[in-house]
C-alpha cells in the first residue's frame, strides 16, 4: 500500500516539477528568440552606409540574418530539451526521495498501530479463551457443586482483573500519546518516600538513599506517581523476595537522578534494547517467568519520561544487577520567584487603582 502511494506521490511531484520546468522553458525560448531577433535587426541598421547601398547587400543580409536566427533558435531549443531531460531525471529521483520521506512518519505510525492492535488482540484473546473454556467445562458438568462454582468464579474474577488492568494501561498509553500535561512543582523526595512506604511496609525490602536537601521537579504529579510505581513494582516483582532493592535520589546539574537497582535473573544484552517496546514481555518473558505481565509498564514509563523531557535508561546483565535510571528536569526557583513577583506587582497595581 505504501509502495503504491509512494509511486503515486512521486508521479505527482514529478508532474508538478515538469510543468513548472516546461513553462519556464517556453518563456525562456520566446524571450531569447525575441531578444536575438531584435539584436540582429539592430545590427542591420548599424551597417555602414556603403554596404547598405550595394545592390545585393539587402538580400544577402536578410538571408544571413534568417540563417543565424534559425541556428540560434535551434541551439536554444536543443539546450532547453537537454536541460528538461536532466530536470526529468533529477526530479524523478528527488520526487521519489521526497515521497518516501513524506510518507515515512505515516508508515511508521501505521505499522506501530497495526502491531499494537495485533499485540493487544493477542493479550485480550488469552484470558477470554481461558474464561470461555472454564465456563464451558462448568456448564457441561451435571454434578457441579457449590465449591466448584466458587472456585470457578474466583478463577474468572482473576481473569477479569487481568483484563481490567490491561484495558486501564492501554487507556493510559493512549492518553499519554496525545495529552498535554500540566506541570507544577512536585516534591520528588517525599513522593518517593510515600511510595516506598506503600510497597515496603516492613522496611526490609527497599533501601533509600537521597540528598540532604529535598529535591523538587517540574512535572505532572499523577504521571510521576505512575512512573515511580511502575519502576518500584517492576524491581520488586523481578527480584528474589529476600533481596534488597536500592533506590537512589541525587542531583546532577539541572536534573534530578532517580536510580532503582535490584538483583535477580537480569536482562540479556539481546533483550535490553527492546524492553521499552509495547508488549515486549508478552512475547518473550512469559515463557520464562510465571509472574503476570503484559509488557506495557516500561513502555508507559518511557512515554511519561519523554513527555517530561527527561531520559530513561536501563543497564543489566544475566544473573546480575538491573538498574533503571531516570533523569527529570528540576523545578527552577527563579521561575517561582518571577511568578510571585508578577502576582505581587499585579496586586499593588490593582490596589493603587
Amino acid at each position: 500500500m505504501f509502495e503504491s502511494a509512494t509511486l503515486k506521490l512521486t508521479g505527482w511531484y514529478l508532474l508538478i516539477i515538469m510543468v513548472i520546468s516546461l513553462l519556464f522553458s517556453v518563456l525562456i525560448y520566446q524571450s531569447a528568440s525575441s531578444e536575438l531577433q531584435a539584436r540582429i535587426e539592430q545590427f542591420g541598421t548599424r551597417l555602414p552606409q556603403q554596404y547598405q547601398s550595394l545592390p545585393t547587400s539587402s538580400s544577402w543580409f536578410e538571408k544571413l540574418r534568417d540563417a543565424q536566427a534559425e541556428e540560434a533558435a535551434h541551439n536554444i531549443l536543443v539546450n532547453l530539451i537537454y536541460i528538461n531531460c536532466l530536470v526529468l531525471a533529477a526530479g524523478g529521483i528527488a520526487s521519489y526521495l521526497m515521497a518516501r520521506r513524506t510518507l515515512r512518519p505515516i508508515q511508521e505510525a501505521h505499522e506501530t498501530q497495526s502491531r499494537f492492535v495485533s499485540d493487544a488482540s493477542h493479550e485480550l484473546r488469552t484470558p477470554l479463551a481461558v474464561m470461555k473454556t472454564e465456563l464451558e467445562v462448568l456448564l457441561r458438568n451435571p454434578n457441579i457443586n457449590k465449591q466448584d462454582m466458587h472456585d470457578q468464579l474466583e478463577s474468572n474474577l482473576e481473569e477479569v482483573n487481568k483484563l481490567s488492568k490491561l484495558s486501564q494501561t492501554l487507556l493510559s498509553l493512549s492518553k499519554m500519546d496525545y495529552e498535554s500535561l500540566v506541570h507544577e512543582e512536585i516534591p520528588l523526595t517525599s513522593t518517593v518516600e510515600s511510595l516506598i512506604n506503600r510497597y515496603d511496609t516492613t522496611g526490609k525490602r527497599i533501601t533509600f538513599k537521597s540528598t540532604k536537601k529535598p529535591l523538587s521537579i517540574d512535572a505532572h504529579l499523577p504521571s510521576i506517581e505512575e512512573l515511580l510505581t511502575i519502576l518500584i513494582d517492576n524491581a520488586l516483582k523481578y527480584s528474589p523476595s529476600n533481596s534488597i532493592v536500592t533506590i537512589t535520589l541525587a542531583k546532577q546539574n539541572n536534573k534530578a537522578i532517580f536510580k532503582i537497582a535490584n538483583g535477580g535473573e537480569g536482562i540479556s544484552a539481546e533483550d535490553l534494547p527492546y524492553i521499552f517496546d509495547r508488549f515486549y514481555r508478552a512475547d518473550n518473558a512469559r515463557s520464562r517467568n510465571e509472574k503476570t505481565s503484559f509488557g506495557l509498564g516500561l513502555s508507559l514509563a518511557k512515554t511519561i519520561v519523554e513527555l517530561h523531557h527527561g531520559e530513561l535508561t536501563a543497564s543489566s546483565a544475566p544473573e546480575g544487577i538491573t538498574t533503571f535510571t531516570v533523569l527529570l528536569p528540576l523545578f527552577r526557583d527563579g521561575a517561582t520567584r518571577n511568578i510571585s513577583l508578577a502576582k505581587m506587582t499585579e496586586k499593588i497595581t490593582t490596589k493603587n487603582r
